[in-house]
Protein backbone atom coordinates (compact mmCIF):
# COMPACT_ATOMS: atom_id res chain seq x y z
CA UNK A 1 0.00 0.00 0.00
CA UNK A 2 3.12 2.44 0.80
CA UNK A 3 4.45 2.10 -2.85
CA UNK A 4 1.20 2.36 -4.39
CA UNK A 5 0.79 5.41 -1.91
CA UNK A 6 4.20 6.92 -3.24
CA UNK A 7 3.19 6.16 -6.99
CA UNK A 8 0.28 8.78 -6.49
CA UNK A 9 1.92 11.08 -4.16
CA UNK A 10 4.95 11.65 -6.94
CA UNK A 11 1.86 13.00 -9.32
CA UNK A 12 -0.01 15.11 -7.06
CA UNK A 13 3.64 16.70 -4.90
CA UNK A 14 6.61 16.25 -7.43
CA UNK A 15 6.86 18.98 -9.79
CA UNK A 16 6.93 17.76 -13.63
CA UNK A 17 8.02 15.88 -15.79
CA UNK A 18 6.92 13.09 -13.78
CA UNK A 19 8.91 10.19 -13.63
CA UNK A 20 5.33 7.46 -13.90
CA UNK A 21 2.02 8.76 -13.62
CA UNK A 22 0.01 6.47 -11.36
CA UNK A 23 -3.11 6.97 -8.98
CA UNK A 24 -5.20 3.93 -9.43
CA UNK A 25 -2.94 2.48 -6.42
CA UNK A 26 -3.75 5.51 -4.66
CA UNK A 27 -7.61 4.34 -5.56
CA UNK A 28 -7.95 0.95 -4.83
CA UNK A 29 -5.75 2.14 -0.97
CA UNK A 30 -8.69 4.56 -0.10
CA UNK A 31 -6.47 5.98 2.56
CA UNK A 32 -9.09 8.72 3.83
CA UNK A 33 -8.31 12.48 3.34
CA UNK A 34 -5.56 12.80 5.27
CA UNK A 35 -3.32 10.15 4.14
CA UNK A 36 -0.29 12.24 2.60
CA UNK A 37 0.24 13.78 6.02
CA UNK A 38 1.78 10.10 7.34
CA UNK A 39 5.04 9.96 8.25
CA UNK A 40 5.76 7.70 5.62
CA UNK A 41 4.50 10.50 2.91
CA UNK A 42 5.80 13.21 4.42
CA UNK A 43 8.28 12.36 6.54
CA UNK A 44 11.68 13.95 6.25
CA UNK A 45 13.75 11.55 3.65
CA UNK A 46 11.27 10.29 2.20
CA UNK A 47 11.65 11.54 -1.11
CA UNK A 48 14.45 9.58 -2.04
CA UNK A 49 12.59 6.24 -1.20
CA UNK A 50 9.85 7.69 -3.41
CA UNK A 51 11.93 8.78 -6.47
CA UNK A 52 13.36 5.18 -6.24
CA UNK A 53 9.92 3.07 -6.09
CA UNK A 54 9.06 5.70 -9.27
CA UNK A 55 12.58 5.15 -11.15
CA UNK A 56 11.93 1.37 -10.69
CA UNK A 57 8.52 0.69 -11.89
CA UNK A 58 9.23 2.98 -14.79
CA UNK A 59 12.26 1.05 -15.52
CA UNK A 60 10.59 -1.95 -15.71
CA UNK A 61 7.38 -0.51 -17.95
CA UNK A 62 10.48 0.62 -20.55
CA UNK A 63 11.97 -2.81 -20.50
CA UNK A 64 8.51 -4.21 -21.12
CA UNK A 65 7.68 -1.60 -23.62
CA UNK A 66 10.76 -2.29 -25.55
CA UNK A 67 10.34 -6.40 -25.15
CA UNK A 68 6.92 -5.81 -26.64
CA UNK A 69 8.10 -4.44 -29.76
CA UNK A 70 9.98 -7.27 -30.62
CA UNK A 71 7.74 -9.70 -30.41
CA UNK A 72 7.44 -10.38 -26.31
CA UNK A 73 4.00 -11.75 -25.52
CA UNK A 74 4.04 -12.69 -21.79
CA UNK A 75 4.64 -11.00 -18.73
CA UNK A 76 5.41 -12.07 -15.65
CA UNK A 77 5.05 -9.67 -12.03
CA UNK A 78 6.68 -11.79 -9.65
CA UNK A 79 5.32 -10.11 -5.97
CA UNK A 80 2.59 -8.08 -8.01
CA UNK A 81 1.25 -6.48 -5.11
CA UNK A 82 -0.65 -3.32 -6.04
CA UNK A 83 0.58 -3.02 -9.71
CA UNK A 84 -1.58 -1.22 -11.90
CA UNK A 85 0.16 -1.64 -14.90
CA UNK A 86 -2.77 -3.40 -16.86
CA UNK A 87 -5.88 -0.70 -15.71
CA UNK A 88 -3.21 2.07 -16.96
CA UNK A 89 -1.65 0.59 -20.10
CA UNK A 90 -4.79 -0.47 -22.46
CA UNK A 91 -2.64 0.08 -25.44
CA UNK A 92 -1.19 -3.18 -24.36
CA UNK A 93 -4.52 -5.12 -24.81
CA UNK A 94 -4.18 -7.34 -27.48
CA UNK A 95 -0.32 -8.09 -27.75
CA UNK A 96 0.43 -8.99 -24.39
CA UNK A 97 -0.75 -11.57 -21.63
CA UNK A 98 0.03 -10.41 -17.99
CA UNK A 99 0.72 -13.26 -15.23
CA UNK A 100 0.37 -11.34 -11.78
CA UNK A 101 1.90 -13.75 -9.11
CA UNK A 102 1.42 -12.71 -5.32
CA UNK A 103 0.44 -14.21 -2.06
CA UNK A 104 -3.39 -15.36 -2.07
CA UNK A 105 -4.56 -12.91 0.54
CA UNK A 106 -3.17 -9.82 -0.99
CA UNK A 107 -4.48 -10.62 -4.35
CA UNK A 108 -8.11 -11.38 -3.48
CA UNK A 109 -8.12 -7.98 -1.56
CA UNK A 110 -6.42 -6.40 -4.83
CA UNK A 111 -9.29 -8.40 -7.06
CA UNK A 112 -12.18 -7.85 -4.37
CA UNK A 113 -11.01 -3.92 -4.53
CA UNK A 114 -10.96 -3.55 -8.76
CA UNK A 115 -14.63 -5.06 -8.31
CA UNK A 116 -15.66 -2.67 -5.79
CA UNK A 117 -14.49 0.53 -8.33
CA UNK A 118 -15.62 -0.95 -11.61
CA UNK A 119 -12.72 -2.03 -12.78
CA UNK A 120 -13.16 -5.19 -14.68
CA UNK A 121 -10.35 -7.75 -15.15
CA UNK A 122 -9.75 -7.99 -18.45
CA UNK A 123 -9.05 -11.56 -20.67
CA UNK A 124 -5.04 -10.40 -20.72
CA UNK A 125 -4.70 -9.85 -16.84
CA UNK A 126 -3.96 -13.26 -15.17
CA UNK A 127 -4.08 -13.72 -10.91
CA UNK A 128 -1.49 -16.37 -9.85
CA UNK A 129 -1.83 -16.75 -6.19
CA UNK A 130 1.76 -18.33 -4.67
CA UNK A 131 3.45 -17.38 -1.71
CA UNK A 132 7.41 -17.93 -2.34
CA UNK A 133 8.26 -19.04 1.11
CA UNK A 134 6.23 -22.09 1.27
CA UNK A 135 7.99 -23.84 -1.11
CA UNK A 136 5.40 -24.06 -3.93
CA UNK A 137 6.34 -24.15 -7.26
CA UNK A 138 5.04 -21.40 -8.69
CA UNK A 139 6.24 -22.09 -12.22
CA UNK A 140 3.69 -24.98 -12.57
CA UNK A 141 0.87 -22.54 -10.90
CA UNK A 142 1.88 -19.81 -13.95
CA UNK A 143 1.94 -22.81 -16.53
CA UNK A 144 -1.36 -23.96 -15.23
CA UNK A 145 -2.80 -20.57 -15.30
CA UNK A 146 -1.93 -20.27 -19.46
CA UNK A 147 1.69 -19.30 -19.20
CA UNK A 148 3.87 -20.83 -22.60
CA UNK A 149 6.89 -21.93 -21.45
CA UNK A 150 7.69 -22.56 -25.08
CA UNK A 151 7.67 -18.73 -25.32
CA UNK A 152 9.83 -15.57 -24.39
CA UNK A 153 8.78 -13.58 -21.62
CA UNK A 154 9.51 -10.19 -19.75
CA UNK A 155 9.66 -11.04 -15.94
CA UNK A 156 9.51 -8.23 -13.15
CA UNK A 157 10.63 -8.72 -9.34
CA UNK A 158 10.87 -5.33 -8.06
CA UNK A 159 10.61 -4.79 -3.93
CA UNK A 160 10.78 -8.15 -3.34
CA UNK A 161 13.73 -9.72 -2.49
CA UNK A 162 15.01 -7.97 0.64
CA UNK A 163 11.28 -9.25 2.05
CA UNK A 164 12.60 -13.53 1.22
CA UNK A 165 15.40 -15.75 2.35
CA UNK A 166 18.45 -15.72 0.10
CA UNK A 167 17.45 -19.52 -0.31
CA UNK A 168 14.04 -18.23 -1.35
CA UNK A 169 15.54 -15.57 -3.84
CA UNK A 170 17.98 -18.54 -5.41
CA UNK A 171 14.77 -20.74 -6.07
CA UNK A 172 12.85 -18.04 -7.63
CA UNK A 173 16.29 -16.91 -9.77
CA UNK A 174 16.16 -21.03 -10.62
CA UNK A 175 12.58 -20.88 -11.48
CA UNK A 176 12.43 -17.80 -13.86
CA UNK A 177 15.57 -19.19 -15.64
CA UNK A 178 13.27 -22.09 -17.14
CA UNK A 179 12.28 -19.65 -19.42
CA UNK A 180 12.33 -19.66 -23.23
CA UNK A 181 15.24 -18.63 -24.85
CA UNK A 182 15.12 -14.80 -25.12
CA UNK A 183 13.70 -14.26 -21.97
CA UNK A 184 14.45 -11.33 -19.31
CA UNK A 185 14.53 -11.08 -16.08
CA UNK A 186 14.68 -7.51 -14.10
CA UNK A 187 15.10 -7.96 -10.42
CA UNK A 188 15.59 -5.09 -7.89
CA UNK A 189 17.48 -5.75 -4.83
CA UNK A 190 19.02 -4.28 -1.58
CA UNK A 191 22.72 -3.12 -1.17
CA UNK A 192 24.24 -4.09 2.64
CA UNK A 193 25.55 -0.56 2.06
CA UNK A 194 21.88 1.21 1.44
CA UNK A 195 21.55 2.54 4.74
CA UNK A 196 24.65 3.21 5.93
CA UNK A 197 25.66 7.09 6.77
CA UNK A 198 27.83 8.54 4.10
CA UNK A 199 31.53 9.40 5.13
CA UNK A 200 30.92 13.14 4.53
CA UNK A 201 27.41 14.29 5.03
CA UNK A 202 28.10 17.38 3.87
CA UNK A 203 29.71 16.87 0.60
CA UNK A 204 27.03 14.09 0.19
CA UNK A 205 24.40 17.01 1.44
CA UNK A 206 25.44 19.59 -1.32
CA UNK A 207 25.26 16.59 -3.85
CA UNK A 208 21.88 16.96 -3.62
CA UNK A 209 21.81 13.70 -2.84
CA UNK A 210 18.90 12.10 -0.23
CA UNK A 211 19.60 11.48 3.28
CA UNK A 212 20.00 7.55 3.74
CA UNK A 213 17.32 5.99 5.65
CA UNK A 214 17.08 4.43 9.02
CA UNK A 215 18.76 0.78 8.80
CA UNK A 216 16.01 -1.19 8.01
CA UNK A 217 16.14 -4.68 9.27
CA UNK A 218 15.16 -6.90 5.53
CA UNK A 219 15.60 -10.62 5.45
CA UNK A 220 18.18 -10.42 2.42
CA UNK A 221 21.21 -8.28 1.19
CA UNK A 222 22.89 -8.43 -1.64
CA UNK A 223 26.13 -7.42 -3.34
CA UNK A 224 26.70 -6.94 -7.14
CA UNK A 225 28.51 -9.99 -7.37
CA UNK A 226 26.34 -12.25 -5.24
CA UNK A 227 23.16 -11.48 -7.16
CA UNK A 228 24.66 -11.53 -10.82
CA UNK A 229 26.51 -15.40 -9.29
CA UNK A 230 23.20 -16.46 -7.79
CA UNK A 231 21.64 -15.62 -11.48
CA UNK A 232 24.46 -17.69 -13.42
CA UNK A 233 23.83 -20.35 -10.71
CA UNK A 234 20.56 -20.46 -11.53
CA UNK A 235 21.08 -20.99 -15.24
CA UNK A 236 20.88 -17.38 -16.97
CA UNK A 237 23.13 -16.82 -20.01
CA UNK A 238 23.91 -13.10 -19.50
CA UNK A 239 23.51 -10.83 -16.36
CA UNK A 240 24.73 -7.48 -15.81
CA UNK A 241 23.71 -4.76 -12.92
CA UNK A 242 22.14 -1.53 -13.45
CA UNK A 243 23.34 0.60 -10.56
CA UNK A 244 21.27 3.38 -8.77
CA UNK A 245 23.29 6.04 -10.22
CA UNK A 246 22.33 4.50 -14.27
CA UNK A 247 18.75 4.76 -13.50
CA UNK A 248 19.30 8.43 -11.98
CA UNK A 249 21.18 9.73 -15.02
CA UNK A 250 18.58 8.01 -17.13
CA UNK A 251 15.13 9.24 -15.14
CA UNK A 252 16.47 12.86 -13.31
CA UNK A 253 19.40 14.40 -15.21
CA UNK A 254 17.59 17.10 -16.15
CA UNK A 255 16.08 17.60 -13.05
CA UNK A 256 16.57 21.04 -11.57
CA UNK A 257 14.58 20.19 -7.82
CA UNK A 258 17.11 17.29 -5.28
CA UNK A 259 14.30 14.85 -6.56
CA UNK A 260 16.24 12.19 -7.31
CA UNK A 261 16.29 8.25 -6.11
CA UNK A 262 17.82 7.07 -3.01
CA UNK A 263 20.82 4.78 -3.19
CA UNK A 264 20.71 1.34 -1.97
CA UNK A 265 18.19 -0.72 -4.79
CA UNK A 266 19.67 -1.25 -8.08
CA UNK A 267 18.75 -4.08 -10.57
CA UNK A 268 20.19 -6.98 -11.79
CA UNK A 269 18.72 -8.03 -15.61
CA UNK A 270 19.15 -11.15 -16.75
CA UNK A 271 18.38 -12.81 -19.83
CA UNK A 272 17.97 -16.79 -20.79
Amino acid sequence: MRVALWRALHVQADAPPHVIEDEIGLELVAPGNDWRLRGDMAGDGMSGFRAGVVARARFIEDLVTEQCADGVTQYVILGAGLDTFVQRRPEFAGRLRVFEIEQPATQEWKRRRLAELGRDVPEWQRFVPVDFETGEVWWDRLVENGFDPAVPAVFSCAGVTMYLSKDAVADTLAQAARAASGSTLAMTFILPTAFDEPEDPAEHEAAGRPKPGPRVHFRSYFTPDEILGLAGEAGFREARYVSTEEITERYFAGRTDDFRPAAGEPFMLATT
